[in-house]
This record gives C-alpha cells, sequence and structure tokens, in this order.
C-alpha cells in the first residue's frame, strides 16, 4: 500500500514529529511504500481561487510551488495520514494551506487510488481538536469517501509517552492493504 502523510508540525524535532516518525517506522516495517511530506519545510501557498484548475488547467494549479511535488504522491497514494499540532482548535496554517490546494485534483472522481486516512493530533490541552475533527470527517472521510482507518490524539505529556509512540508505530505495523 502507498501512504502518503502530510506532516503540518513546524518543529522538526516536535511531538507530532516523533509520533509520525514513528507511524511510518511502523508502517515501513510491514512492507508498506511510504512517502512523508513536511508541509512546513515546504512552500506552499493557500488557494488563490482563481478558478484556472477547474477551467484551462485541466486540474492543475496555476501555481508552481512545492504542491507540484505533492500532487502526484496525493494521486498514488492509497492511504492518508495528515499529522498535525493544534495550536488553535485546528491544523497548523502550513497543512490547511497544503489541504485547500486539494481543490485542484481533489475529487472522489479523480482521487480513484485514494480509499483510507487517519489523523494524528497533538495538543497542550485535550479540548482543542473540534476543527480539525470538523475538517477531517467532512472533507476526507465524507466528501473523498475515505476509510476512517483511525484517529490519535495526544496531549500534554502523553504525546511523548512511550505508550503514544508505541499506539502508532503499532496501528502502522498492523496496517492491511
Amino acid at each position: 500500500m502507498n501512504v502518503l502523510i502530510l506532516n503540518g508540525s513546524p518543529r522538526p524535532g516536535g511531538s507530532t514529529a516523533k509520533l509520525v516518525a514513528a507511524f511510518q517506522k511502523g508502517a515501513e516495517s510491514a512492507g508498506h511504500a511510504v512517502h512523508r511530506v513536511d508541509v512546513c519545510r515546504k512552500k506552499i501557498a493557500g488557494c488563490l481561487a482563481c478558478e484556472y484548475c477547474h477551467t484551462k488547467g485541466n486540474g492543475a494549479c496555476v501555481q508552481k510551488d512545492d504542491m507540484q511535488e505533492v500532487y502526484p504522491l496525493l494521486q498514488e497514494a492509497d492511504m492518508l495520514m495528515l499529522a498535525s499540532p493544534v495550536y488553535y482548535h485546528n491544523f497548523t496554517g502550513q497543512l490547511q494551506c497544503a489541504i485547500n490546494r486539494f481543490y485542484a485534483i481533489g475529487s472522489p472522481k479523480v482521487l480513484t487510488r485514494l480509499k483510507k486516512a487517519a489523523l494524528i493530533l497533538s495538543s497542550g490541552d485535550e479540548n482543542v481538536y473540534g476543527g480539525a475533527m470538523y475538517e477531517y470527517e467532512n472533507s476526507f472521510l465524507v466528501y473523498l469517501h475515505l476509510e476512517n482507518m483511525g484517529v490519535f490524539t495526544f496531549h500534554g505529556e502523553d504525546q511523548i509517552a512511550d505508550e503514544a509512540l508505541e499506539k502508532v508505530f503499532s496501528f502502522g505495523a498492523g496496517l492491511k492493504d
């Protein structure tokens, strides 16, 4: 299975990055091809709402930034893992820009391989996940008709505890095609 991870953490050694690394290691140990995109290390602008992609562009975005690296990975993915720290009730701004750019190709009839999704969220507080959960459920599970493979939320000191890392590693290692 091809797994695409969109990691929205701006901190390379932060809690979310550690959780993503554990999941990736588990999924790779099970023989899955994993592509990780650290969106905060990329130059990905927000959607311009110019409609070029749906008129002249034939599904191609007019902006030629690092999202051009993500589109082919997205089209080849069987599963999408979104990962983000939650600072103010939603995904990081950098991840949100990448998600908004799905608009160019992000329809069920274009993303034919993509069938599954999962979510990792980390935060200092356990009561801030509502916005990210709403977007995940509606934009990915409902609109793109993806199977929910799991939602993992960690907060405070729990997000870097050995149990949290083992949980996401085991999830990755247990993925089935």
